[in-house]
């Protein structure tokens, strides 16, 4: 048995991480739950409603997103994870190919969007209740503080069930996926019977509806982000009982990721308005117009079965919180366990669940949704009324996230070309496709992260055709300002705690310190 004051720090080294992870916590994920994750990450069907706003071209920007982004990076994810199944994925590769530093800083690149967006899908949640407050002619949250407290309570939720027994909490999540796919064939169905019904499509598919120009360029990093997170089901990659799964995961999580939003576009661009006079319809380019689809294609039906999409949805977004709240919360546990961070962030619980990485996590994206949704809407004086200053942190915080979650994956792409080259026996005997094609899947995954990010600069995703809240150099300021301060943040955390963590300690002193003395913690030579 290996015992070791060493945490790794070297490229080439095996990190403590690698040793003890898999004595400390539990094998319990199996295929079915590696693509029920990889869907909770990956596919927020709400962004079928949004791409629709670019016309016929929305297909085109799909299309470009699957090839370019997609999988190129399932491709170099499943050589990665099977390379160095350990858990914390982009974490541990990065150490592979660059050392401690840089593999912490593309883990925390990784991790803080993860904090931000657990704050979308508790927005989510709001919109969702508004929506179907308003199939009743019922005003629902409407003021900012209320969606903040709905937001907060979601996140408040996500603790609890992350930090219950593993299997228990991934049962449920594996029964709301399964619901969530239902709805998610109603809103096709929906398009489906909107044109058996004698109707013509919603959408405009003339010729010129079908062109990409700078007025539509920035929906392709709508695309991008729709498609962040492909690496995420492997920050759990000791809990994976085969190796055959990872596999698996990216194969039919990336047909299902696929197929979903290209059905709830078609749903939406055939039965959902293009446009109106009316501000209280719901029109393509609207997150809301996935539900609206169903109310719309089903006729008489409609009001019934949106409200029950509706709910699928609001139950969907709660859970997938809670996934986001786990599956971020490993790349905290891995840090503390290699002393990246306090040996505290990876405490595991009685469930063998590591609470404290989720609570640190939840706490932080509570204090940004009071920040974005209570404070900065009642006590800046800005012009803006309340909602529309909510609607402008929240949209920055947002892109901010889509910016930093990019460098992860511009890091992604990178990490296969240099482990090629350090572990070539290894890289070789594991090889999933010739050399050349990750060659081309690393060269396609940068040039699309990259304009992912060059797109989010172009136009403020807070402004609409009737209303302009920000400029574009508003815009680019503050989101490049949250950017660059958030990566600085993640090098200074880097340094301040190796600064504080005085003393090494060995593989056994930190399994009974993150246990608690209550396992014994298997060691990996």
């Amino acid at each position: 048995m290996a015992t070791t004051t060493e945490s790794g720090s070297g490229s080439g080294e095996v990190l403590r991480s690698e040793r003890i992870a898999a004595g400390i916590l539990p094998k319990v994920l199996n295929s079915f739950d590696m693509v029920a994750i990889f869907v909770a990450i990956v596919l927020f069907i709400s962004n079928a409603g949004v791409i629709p706003g670019a016309g016929a071209s929305a297909y085109i920007y799909w299309i470009l997103g699957f090839l370019t982004f997609l999988i190129p990076g399932a491709i170099v994810t499943g050589q990665l994870g099977l390379m160095f199944p350990g858990e914390g994925s982009i974490y541990v590769w990065t150490n592979k190919a660059f050392g401690a530093f840089l593999g912490f800083f593309a883990g925390f690149c990784a991790w803080w969007p993860g904090v931000l967006v657990m704050i979308a899908t508790g927005d989510a949640v709001v919109t969702l209740i508004q929506q179907l407050g308003g199939q009743f002619n019922v005003s629902l949250l409407s003021d900012p503080w209320q969606q903040g407290l709905v937001i907060v309570a979601v996140i408040a939720f996500s603790f609890i069930l992350s930090v219950l027994r593993f299997r228990v909490t991934q049962n449920f999540v594996n029964v709301v996926f399964v619901a969530y796919g239902g709805a998610i064939l109603l809103i096709g169905l929906s398009g489906v019977l909107w044109l058996a019904g004698g109707h013509a499509p919603q959408a405009d598919f003339s010729a010129h509806s079908w062109s990409l120009n700078g007025g539509n360029y920035t929906f392709f990093g709508l695309v991008v982000l729709a498609l962040l997170g492909i690496e995420v089901p492997l920050n759990m990659g000791v809990e994976i009982n085969n190796v055959r799964s990872i596999t698996r995961y990216l194969l039919w999580g990336s047909v299902v990721v696929m197929a979903a939003y290209l059905i709830g576009t078609f749903g939406v661009m055939m039965a959902v308005p293009a446009s109106s006079n009316n501000p209280n319809v719901v029109t393509q380019g609207n997150p809301a117009a996935v539900a609206a689809a169903v109310q719309i294609g089903f006729g008489g039906a409609g009001n019934v079965l949106g409200a029950i999409v509706d709910l699928i949805f609001i139950g969907f977004f709660l859970f997938n919180t809670a996934v986001y709240n786990y599956s971020f919360g490993r790349l905290l546990f891995v840090s503390g366990l290699d002393q990246r961070l306090p040996a505290v962030m990876s405490k595991v619980n009685a469930n063998k669940v590591p609470w404290v990485a989720v609570l640190v996590q939840s706490i932080i994206s509570g204090l940004f949704t009071i920040v974005a949704f209570i404070l900065i809407p009642y006590a800046l004086k800005t012009g803006l009324v309340a909602s529309d200053l909510s609607t402008v942190a929240y949209d920055i915080l947002q892109a901010a996230v889509t910016i930093i979650w990019c460098v992860s994956m511009v890091i992604l792409f990178i990490d296969v070309i240099i482990i090629r080259f350090k572990y070539q026996e290894t890289f070789t005997r594991i090889r999933l496709a010739p050399v050349w094609v990750f060659y081309l899947c690393s060269v396609i995954g940068l040039i699309a992260s990259g304009f992912g990010v060059y797109v989010t600069f172009l136009s403020p995703w807070t402004n609409s055709s009737t209303k302009t809240l920000m400029s574009t150099m508003q815009w680019d300021l503050w989101i490049g300002g949250i950017g660059v301060l958030s990566l600085i943040i993640g090098v200074v955390v880097f340094f301040v705690g190796q600064a504080t963590i005085k003393k090494a300690a060995s593989d056994e002193e930190v399994i009974a310190q993150v246990t608690g003395g209550n396992t014994a913690g298997k060691i990996i030579s």
